[in-house]
């Protein structure tokens, strides 16, 4: 880069100034931007250079940023407290042996969830790009991005059914007395005879299990995946309702969700706390709390509690979907990465420890109300929210008005969690057609068919079998795609662009690094090239034993081997991306197939260029080629070797 700035300042003086002229603008001067070769004399060159206009570094549109760092902080949070601490964490913890499972859940946060969480925001925040354009670093693995993106978009297909469903529960909550409790006139017959409404396993169902089963999902009018049924529709003018407010939250970009964080982000802890409190109040939540922690020494010998801990840390990180990318492309550059990633993944792993707490007092009154044990009354997934829970809210006193805060809590944070799964989608589209920001009209109009197709998408997920489907896309969303796709981004940046370079890169950007920030990153470093990737690939050949082995099934409904290979493909989709689009890239390059991958996996020069978001480094720094079109695999040697090109040329 020095031998192109001296080579630029002589070109500079043989033309009669004309380049000095343009770097006193604070332009930058391509070494592609002239030809000597055809360039008869300095003069004409120098003319011609001072008449036609320089528009590409105006037509540089800047990027958004946070208004503050409490912003990036509180989104970050809110993105990886989710439904999954509610629900997933507790369920997880007393299915594995109660306070046994906290072992093998910190062991994966420190060893894969905070490694992986640490190089997604760095390497966000570095390129300043989302989670497609950010692949200049490496352009073999653009298709790491289209996979996250392909993930991201499952997620948030289903995510917002879970945000109608707490919808539909929140306009019900304002009855009284709730329709799912005993005091409802139509369940008065049930509540006095549990014999009535008996389920196909032969307990007696709840008022809870009747209302959630027939009045809101219809599950009981379908026979399975073949059998959708018809559209329900007070489910999806509530889709529809959910859409609406992601569409209004995220209109003006970061400038807009980063407020409405302020709220969404905080209330969520309010009501825990509250629930906290209250629920240490009642009978019974004793015996729910020595559920919660008592362990069980000997399933740590179980695999399946060590996938089951790996999985939730991925669950509720956000870790492969490129959120956390695309947020970290909105920081300042000199943001101090290493503090945040601390910051978000501990209060994030503590907010679902808090949250057994609260969610395990409340099940150990209603196993001493029932008479059962606490494994009793608890179900996996959303069966924990929208049953179990509804039935110990009708329990308290004052139930309407707990009911109401306690469903407001679960849809704010299925909000902020979809925020950060929309904002890796738009983010990696505004950065592939850079005029979308320009043009707000275009860049609302683009947000708003995006947010209708995928409400079109989800009709089908608000059928009466809408929930066999909403099933299978949520087993095989994040199951070994995501695995497959974080484990190729920690060796693709290890190996591929140097995790020296990458530690490099992160101590670039804090401009004053503490000591103990260096002391930090040989872990990491360690993390990133041997502890990491091998649990992912434990983990992974593990989820592909299990796969085979284990049949998925929605309560009693066994799902056939065509639905389990329907979500096999899109498992499968996701990750072939990676494939597809490295051979893309090296089928673009010219020379042997070791020369040609040697090339896909160098940086682009426009890759070092992203660091201009800092105010200090757009005055320190010049780079003399800037890609503003498109991100593309095809590759030339221009990208690589601009001084050498040039030289050519004058030849």
């Amino acid at each position: 880069m020095h031998d192109e700035s001296g080579k630029g300042a002589d070109y500079g003086s043989s033309a009669g100034g004309a380049t000095a002229a343009i770097a006193k603008n604070g332009h930058a001067v391509s070494p592609n931007g002239y030809n000597p070769a055809i360039t008869p004399t300095p003069p004409q060159q120098s003319d011609t250079r001072v008449s036609s206009p320089v528009p590409a570094p105006a037509a540089i549109i800047p990027r958004d940023q946070w208004g503050g760092k409490y912003e990036f902080l509180l989104s970050c949070i809110g993105y990886c407290v989710g439904l999954g601490n509610v629900w997933r964490f507790p369920y997880l913890c007393y299915r594995n042996g109660g306070g046994v499972f906290l072992i093998p859940y910190f062991i994966m946060l420190f060893v894969t969830g905070v490694p992986l969480f640490l190089m997604e925001l760095s390497l966000g925040q570095y390129g300043s790009a989302g989670p497609i354009m950010v692949w200049k670093c490496c352009p073999l693995l653009k298709g790491i991005g289209i996979g996250m993106l392909c993930v991201s978009t499952l997620v948030c297909l289903y995510y917002n059914v879970i945000i109608a469903w707490t919808f539909y529960y929140l306009g019900s909550s304002f009855q009284s007395p709730l329709p799912w409790s005993c005091d409802a006139v139509a369940n008065v017959a049930i509540c006095a005879n549990r014999t009535v409404g008996n389920s196909s396993s032969g307990r007696p169902r709840s008022p809870t299990e009747i209302f959630w089963n027939e009045k809101v999902l219809g599950v009981v009018n379908s026979e399975g995946l073949h059998d959708p049924g018809p559209v329900r529709w007070p489910l999806a003018l509530c889709l529809l309702a959910a859409w609406i407010i992601i569409f209004l939250c995220m209109l003006k970009g970061i400038r807009s969700s980063g407020k409405v964080v302020y709220v969404t982000a905080t209330f969520p802890y309010f009501v825990l706390i509250v629930l906290v409190i209250r629920g240490a109040t009642l009978e019974g939540s004793l015996q729910g709390v020595a559920f919660y922690l008592t362990p069980d020494w000997s399933r740590l010998a179980n695999a399946q509690v060590w996938n089951d801990a790996a999985s939730q840390i991925f669950y509720s990180l956000g870790i492969g979907v490129g959120g956390l990318l695309s947020m970290a492309s909105y920081n300042k550059f000199d943001n101090n990465v290493i503090r945040d990633t601390i910051v978000i993944t501990i209060g994030n792993c503590g907010t679902s420890f808090f949250a057994g707490f609260a969610i395990f007092s409340i099940l150990g009154h209603m196993a001493w109300r029932k008479g059962v044990p606490v494994g009793e009354v608890a179900d996996r997934g959303p069966g924990l929210a929208f049953v179990a829970y509804p039935e110990a809210l009708a329990l308290l006193p004052g139930s309407v008005f707990w009911s109401i805060m306690f469903f407001l809590m679960l849809f704010m944070l299925g909000v902020d969690t979809l925020f950060g799964n929309m904002e890796g989608i738009t983010t990696a589209v505004l950065d592939e057609f850079p005029n979308l920001r320009r043009n707000t009209f275009h860049k609302s109009l683009f947000l708003g068919a995006l947010c209708f197709t995928f409400y079109l998408m989800g009709l089908l997920l608000v059928t009466d079998g809408g929930i066999y489907w909403f099933t299978l896309i949520d087993s095989f969303s994040t199951s070994f795609g995501l695995i497959i796709i974080t484990l190729f981004m920690c060796i693709g940046i290890s190996f591929f662009y140097g995790v020296n370079q990458f530690c490099q890169d992160i101590i670039d950007m804090i401009c004053h690094c503490p000591p103990w920030c260096s002391k930090v990153l040989i872990y990491f470093k360690a993390c990133w090239v041997f502890c990491t990737p091998f649990l992912l690939l434990f983990i992974l050949i593990y989820i592909f034993l299990e796969m085979y082995n284990t049949p998925l099934h929605y309560g009693s409904y066994v799902y056939p081997r065509w639905g389990k290979g329907l979500g096999v493909c899109m498992g499968a989709t996701c990750c072939l991306q990676i494939l597809i689009w490295a051979i893309v890239a090296i089928s673009k390059e010219t020379g042997s197939l070791q020369e040609r991958f040697r090339k896909a996996i160098r940086p682009l020069n426009s890759w070092r260029v992203n660091n201009l978001n800092s105010a200090a480094g757009s005055q320190e720094h010049v780079e003399p080629e800037r890609v503003e079109a498109p991100y593309t695999v095809t590759l030339t040697d221009q990208d690589f070797t601009a001084i050498t090109w040039e030289m050519g040329s004058s030849a």
